[in-house]
């Protein structure tokens, strides 16, 4: 019974996913299509729908959880999904530009399965890519909403993304400048990815007209399943199957600071004071499957896993109305079970 009830949940999520997909794409393709060349077939490329020439290609793109989450907390506010589809598109815009630039700062070779943009065109062609995907995102909000929802949504949207970029910036320092507790980490973790997932919740709420104690309690509950989301990504980052990630499992390789290791470090266990040493070394002399076995035999694993659990758990408590907000109890579940 508990299998059958995971698996019917699973395929709920599928299709809450697929259907935002679908009702958010005609927006994105309109809004990148009106990109001069050649920012316009690198984005096209960029989300999958065509190669780098320009032939369309059955490519998947991205989940599109972060545009699902805005629809279906539209919903659970009692209006319709349409309502919120320019605030859906808009987000998914704004999170594309961050994994464009993203990519470039984590030298990431390979995204969704196939080159990242900037092994393509070149690093400040990607740039300007993900630029423009900014400067989409708000016009799209002008231009889909009412004049006095757009200021809000506006407002709101780009609050998001000067915490996004300060997250981003704790994350790039925090590979340099030493050891970090789990505190901190979870700091740099909610501007990194908790700030956009409470931003695309909020934004569902206001597009529903909801009243400011439930555009708060959105913005809380997307803000506790971002944090979910990054744990269980780091858990990938090390543990995930390539396949199914779309990019190679090389955060240790890469003497990446996520979750599991900073637990890991601050087990005070003699496996934390080895991997210390191996993380001190240059990472070229990296013995990846001895760090995995010692972030492991440390806790790590099991500690992010139980502060992800957590963060779900806290996001479901922080809805008024958890039946009225099935859909996103039903995407909650899903950013706990994403495989790694």
């Amino acid at each position: 019974m508990v299998e059958s009830t995971s698996a019917a949940t699973s395929h709920r999520a599928s299709e809450i996913l697929s259907s935002a997909r679908t009702m958010c794409d005609p927006l994105l393709r309109e809004a990148v299509s009106s990109l001069p060349e050649p920012l316009c077939r690198m984005g096209g490329y960029h989300f999958g729908w065509w190669d780098a020439e320009g032939t369309a290609t059955l490519q998947p793109g991205g989940k599109a959880l972060r545009p699902a989450l805005t629809i279906c907390a539209a919903v659970a506010c009692g209006a319709t999904p349409r309502v919120a589809l320019a605030a859906a598109a808009a987000v998914e815009l704004i999170h594309n530009f961050t994994l464009l630039h993203d990519d470039i700062m984590d030298v990431d070779q390979i995204r969704r399965g196939r080159p990242a943009v900037w092994t393509i065109w070149g690093v400040p062609d990607a740039m300007l890519l993900g630029d423009a995907l900014h400067s989409l995102a708000a016009r799209v909000l002008v231009t889909g909403l009412p004049g006095r929802t757009a200021t809000a949504a506006i407002a709101k949207l780009e609050s998001a993304v000067i915490e996004m970029c300060h997250g981003q910036h704790k994350d790039c320092r925090s590979r340099s400048a030493g050891p970090i507790d789990v505190e901190e980490y979870a700091r740099m973790a909610m501007g990194k990815t908790g700030a956009l997932m409470g931003c695309a919740c909020a934004l569902g709420a206001v597009c529903a007209q909801a009243e400011r104690p439930t555009v708060t309690a959105m913005d809380t509950f997307g803000r506790e399943l971002g944090m979910a989301f990054q744990f269980v990504d780091d858990l990938i980052g090390i543990w995930g199957d390539p396949k199914v990630s779309g990019k190679p499992a090389s955060d240790l390789a890469r003497h990446t600071m996520s979750l599991p290791v900073v637990s890991a470090l601050g087990s005070g266990t003699a496996a934390a004071a080895e991997l210390a040493t191996m993380y001190r070394r240059d990472p070229d002399s990296m013995d990846t499957a001895r760090a995995t076995a010692l972030v492991e035999s440390a806790g790590g694993r099991e500690s992010t896993e139980r502060l992800a659990d957590g963060r779900v758990r806290a996001a479901i408590a922080a809805l008024a109305d958890p039946v009225a907000a099935a859909d996103l109890v039903v995407l909650a579940g899903m950013v706990s079970r994403r495989n790694h």
